[in-house]
């Protein structure tokens, strides 16, 4: 249920409107199904992630 819960409030922010373009949308997402109930007592998780770049 807190999932479900955390899944909703993804949703109701729009992060599953358009394709996930990088680790920063992808993290986000995951971080806020995984709050679940907390997102409506004020948390509002934000990833910021580098994926590695390749050698030259």
């Amino acid at each position: 249920m807190w999932l479900i819960i955390g899944a909703v409030a993804a949703g109701q922010r729009g992060y599953y409107s358009g394709p996930v373009q990088n680790c920063n949308r992808a993290a986000t997402i995951v971080v806020t199904i995984l709050a679940g109930v907390l997102n409506y007592v004020g948390m509002n998780p934000k990833i910021d992630c580098e994926t590695p770049k390749p050698s030259k």
